[in-house]
């Protein structure tokens, strides 16, 4: 029997359901993905980010795929994103003050994946063929054309190596950025709604699975932690709070932190170049 300190409010219903009972589906370093009542879920240690989908562990077992744990999450609270009330103010703030953060990206380390394109450099293997189609996404953010992002966004998904590419992330964070503004009502919120749509169907087929769900999660609004973290602390204009998110951001997987972050970059119409 697993005992949980910390999970996500999706992972909890899930649990209940499957009477804690998970399946192992995937086991990269240091964690694992499983399975309960039909959700993918993820066991991390505790020193993880908390996510909606996430069970934090004090020890993640090294349990072979297909095999069934027991998890205990009695006398946990879920966690789940607080609620982001965002306006046209709020909206204006937030992509201020995320201009003065992308400005002095240092702090952050060296950038991997799309995060290149935070720093205005060159995209490297097996993303450095992307370049434009990454621009074409962020244009088409900027000018809140959700038809012409549907087809730039399509042409990254499944792009870059491991469970979830990078070009899964980037389309998420995007996603993510225009489903908050539409929800502040400064985006075209039924324009977006369907390509988020669009996206999420188009991935079952083109992408792993487990990297299919998370992206449905960003376009619906729901990432990791620290995601929700550093928009809050855009909106709230508070420079340090949001540099550190984003530093806590950036640790998140090979690249898939640094992956969202541009990604969010583009959501917003603030990526470089």
């Amino acid at each position: 029997m697993l005992r949980a300190r910390a999970v996500g409010a999706t992972a909890c219903a899930a649990l209940a359901r499957a009477g804690g009972v998970v399946r192992v589906l995937a086991r990269p370093s240091g964690s694992a993905f499983v399975t309960a009542a039909g959700e993918i879920l993820w066991l991390g240690p505790l020193a993880a980010p908390l996510h909606a989908r996430a069970v934090l562990v004090a020890e993640v077992p090294s349990a072979e795929a297909a095999t069934d744990l027991r998890v205990d999450v009695a006398g946990l609270t879920p966690w789940r994103p607080a609620p982001l009330a965002l306006d046209a103010p709020g909206a204006a703030t937030l992509r201020q003050c995320w201009q003065r953060v992308a400005g002095d990206l240092e702090s952050l380390g060296p950038p991997a994946g799309f995060g290149a394109l935070l720093a205005d450099t060159a995209l490297t293997f097996p993303l450095d063929g992307a370049g434009d189609r990454a621009h074409a996404l962020a244009h088409a953010c900027a000018r809140d054309d959700a038809a012409a992002a549907e087809a730039a966004a399509l042409a990254l998904l499944g792009l870059g190596g491991g469970l979830t590419p990078s070009g899964d992330d980037f389309v998420g964070g995007a996603l993510f950025a225009r489903h908050l503004l539409a929800g502040g009502g400064v985006a075209d919120a039924y324009g977006w709604r369907r390509v988020a749509e669009t996206v999420r169907a188009a991935a079952v087929a083109r992408t792993h699975p487990i990297s299919a769900t998370l992206l449905a999660d960003l376009s619906n609004g729901c990432g990791h932690a620290p995601l929700h973290d550093l928009v809050a602390a855009l909106t709230a204009n508070d420079e340090p709070r949001a540099r550190a998110a984003a530093h806590r951001l950036t640790r998140l997987g090979h690249s898939s932190g640094w992956d969202m972050l541009a990604g969010i970059a583009a959501g917003l119409g603030a990526l470089r170049g």
